[in-house]
């Protein structure tokens, strides 16, 4: 009885575990793009990265799982030369698919995006005291 006390403990904690699933150098310099059109870009590949979703009975946290296959998809589209991906499909087992993409300077834009955005127009200057944007800041301890 004890062991089974002491594994249903356990299980909450080694749910939160990230398994050592680390960033790598290369995998910094490629971006997601959850909702942009990258028809752009030059397609390299497919990437289907997996991790534990569950250990034994108890299911590991969602969000953990989905960081853990982002972050494995981009190590491994950096193997391959790519510097953006998209998710191909929603995570399934601990298994998620993942398009690889050069796109270069040309970044991908938003989907349903009609026209590119001006850029916005410069704040007034302040005058006589008055902050440009109409009200002032004050330290909350008196510092």
């Amino acid at each position: 009885m004890r062991k089974i006390a002491s594994l249903l403990a356990l299980a909450p904690l080694l749910g939160a575990c990230s398994w050592g699933i680390t960033l790598d150098e290369a995998g910094k310099r490629v971006r997601t793009a959850w909702n942009d059109d990258v028809s752009a870009c030059r397609e390299l590949g497919k990437v289907t990265v997996s991790v534990m979703d569950h250990v034994g009975p108890v299911n590991r946290n969602d969000i953990k799982v989905r960081d853990e296959l982002e972050v494995m998809a981009r190590n491994e589209a950096a193997k391959m030369g790519a510097d953006t991906i998209k998710p191909l499909a929603e995570p399934s087992d601990g298994s998620q698919p993942w398009g690889a993409y050069q796109c270069g300077t040309a970044a991908p834009t938003r989907t349903g995006a009609s026209a590119p955005v001006a850029s916005p127009a410069p704040a007034p200057a302040a005058t006589a005291g008055v902050p440009a944007a109409g009200f002032e800041t004050y330290p909350a301890k008196g510092h």
